[in-house]
């Protein structure tokens, strides 16, 4: 058993709760810029921190008039979006718990929480998310409110409360307590159904309080300057849901993205320039292939991949510099990145807005090698490691020391133990209260204090946690190899033409794989060797591209013993889905629902 703990920065205050900033920052700094909003004609607009104190007031007044009540449970389906913010901090002013719903989530998905979590009301964002919540209202006796965004909820609900008093507001807000529970959100369901974690507001105040200052130098990264953020994560996803609070106590204005595309996510950056972002690797490569695929267009391939292999090196050596292993980049070294820096990482820059020099990923593991690109590209992606159950990061690298392909020490006031399976097990004041109605859940998964998150993982000497897989999804063949088929999954996607590798291989002879392809990447690898464009799903059978695959899944098994390689693999015609069941809203695989969809797929992998 391995342990690594870091003290705290800051501890949760005693009394209060999360909506006291709003109405603290209004009265110290009521001209201050606290958000930027994007109007319907595209054009960012400021609002103060007073005109936002305004706003939410307002709208609890509406709240209370409409019959929410302290402890309430109110649903929000939306996309990420300013009204959304509002609503948090509105109803954690009157004391109300927010239950965010993704709005991709299906009708069984939403039923499931409304009724887990003895909704009350809800607040859609359209039409399509009041007919999934009207397509099972009737199970529903205790939901007795919906509104919808756009319809004028917030007008409405502004309107309604005109008659509230101000003083009782602030009594309902004055009530609260640091252990009040905040929000009910619901975990992903990889393994099964969602449950329901209960964070507090000390849970956020922690997190946020302790990220804050430790990381202050990632927001502000020159002096003087005003820290912005473009939040384009999900906000029913706690990693999205903290990055807001954050901002909000820390002063960072807070800006809204609702689409995760290249095409409108660039230009929304390239408009609000951010200081920092937050996301999920996905985003990440992403960025890295649009940058790739321009250059290609542009007959300038061979630059840019000299330009990656650069970056690489100059950011191993900087690495290594920051250990005490090695002198930092030479001579040579330095000279070749200032070539590239003016030929290709400045534009790279300039593309996401011009004043990012951090960034924040979480959600799942990144790329070594793409870490260390953007490291040496000027742009410096701090992994980090969470789960709902800690309200977002319990471990990230600090700026000053990152060890890439890890996911860093522990954030402040948290405590890594890896238990004698290697089971990955956290402790903190950000660790949450227990699941809604769960307490067998509970009693399981919190154990003298530490949670036990069911990944598995190491700690260096430094505290640096590496994971490695999870227990459920440790596979064993029939010959008694156990095998992680994450470390695999990672690096055959890590194949431009990859959108997913799902590793099978459990009570069989061997390790194999199911693979979908990009279909985007597909398309443009075609038009790079002037053939026809054609549906991905017409392609598996291409031996060119399946030579192409075949070389990726060679090179993942490089990685690996003979016994943990990938034998064989299938390239399917269709993508893995969230409207199928196969993906997470987070983006996470269904790994039992993908085998049991594709299970004659399988067979035919082994001969059967």
């Amino acid at each position: 058993m391995r342990e690594f703990t870091v003290p705290p920065l800051v501890t949760a205050p005693p009394v209060g709760g999360l909506a006291d900033v709003v109405f603290d920052h209004a009265d110290a700094d009521p001209d201050r810029v606290a958000f930027g909003r994007q109007g319907p004609d595209g054009q960012w607009r400021d609002v103060t921190a007073a005109a936002f104190r305004d706003e939410v007031l307002a709208l609890a007044k509406g709240l209370l008039a409409e019959g929410v009540r302290f402890g309430d449970r109110v649903a929000v389906m939306s996309r990420t979006r300013y009204e959304w913010t509002l609503l948090d901090f509105a109803l954690w002013t009157v004391g109300a718990q927010p239950v965010p719903l993704y709005p991709t989530a299906s009708p069984e998905q939403v039923r499931w929480i409304l009724h887990d979590a003895g909704v009350t009301a809800c607040v859609v964002e359209h039409e399509d998310h009041a007919m999934t919540v009207g397509s099972v209202v009737d199970g529903l006796p205790r939901l007795t409110r919906l509104w919808q965004l756009d319809t004028g909820a917030v007008e409405a609900l502004t309107a309604a409360g005109e008659r509230i008093a101000d003083a009782v507001v602030h009594r309902h807000r004055m009530a609260m307590t640091t252990m009040t529970p905040a929000t009910v959100v619901y975990t992903s369901g990889t393994t099964g159904r969602p449950k329901g974690c209960v964070l507090t507001h000390a849970n956020f105040m922690t997190e946020a309080d302790n990220v804050l200052q430790r990381y202050e130098g990632v927001f502000r990264t020159r002096p003087g300057e005003s820290a912005a953020t473009l939040l384009f994560l999900p906000l029913a996803h706690v990693f999205g849901r903290m990055v807001q609070v954050a901002a909000v106590r820390g002063r960072v204005k807070l800006g809204h993205q609702p689409e995760l595309g290249a095409a409108e996510l660039l230009p929304a950056l390239r408009a609000f320039r951010p200081t920092f972002v937050s996301a999920v690797p996905y985003v990440f490569e992403k960025i890295f292939t649009s940058a790739r695929r321009a250059a290609e267009a542009e007959g300038r391939s061979g630059t840019f991949d000299k330009a990656v292999e650069v970056a690489v090196r100059y950011a191993e050596a900087l690495e290594r510099r920051a250990f005490g292993t090695g002198p930092g980049p030479g001579a040579a070294l330095r000279v070749q990145h200032q070539v590239f820096d003016r030929l290709v990482y400045a534009r790279l820059r300039e593309a996401l807005g011009g004043r990012m020099r951090y960034a924040m990923s979480g959600g799942s593991a990144m790329d070594r090698r793409l870490g260390l690109f953007f490291a040496g590209a000027g742009l410096t992606v701090l992994e980090g490691y969470g789960l709902t159950e800690t309200t977002g990061a319990a471990t990230g690298n600090p700026p000053e020391r990152i060890r890439f392909g890890t996911v860093g020490r522990p954030v402040p006031g948290t405590g890594v133990r890896i238990a004698e399976d290697g089971e990955v097990w956290l402790r903190g004041g950000q660790v949450f209260t227990g699941y809604l109605g769960e307490p067998r859940e509970t009693d399981a998964a919190l154990r003298e204090g530490w949670f036990a998150t069911g990944d598995l993982g190491s700690l260096d000497d430094d505290g640096y946690l590496t994971l490695t897989g999870r227990k459920k999804e440790i596979l064993v063949t029939s010959g008694g190899k156990s095998v992680s088929p994450l470390p695999l999954e990672e690096r055959v996607r890590a194949h431009p033409l990859v959108a997913h590798c799902v590793v099978v291989g459990n009570d069989r002879p061997y390790v194999a794989a199911l693979i979908t392809l990009d279909p985007e990447a597909v398309a443009h690898w075609m038009a790079l060797r002037g053939r026809p464009a054609r549906q991905p799903g017409t392609l598996v059978r291409d031996p060119e591209l399946e030579a192409e695959i075949r070389r990726a899944v060679v090179a993942a098994n490089t990685q690996v013993s003979q016994a943990e390689s990938i034998r064989t693999f299938r390239i399917l015609a269709a993508q893995f889905t969230q409207e199928q069941g196969l993906l997470t809203p987070s983006l996470k695989l269904r790994r039992r629902a993908v085998e049991a969809a594709y299970a004659r797929e399988v067979d035919a992998l082994y001969g059967a």
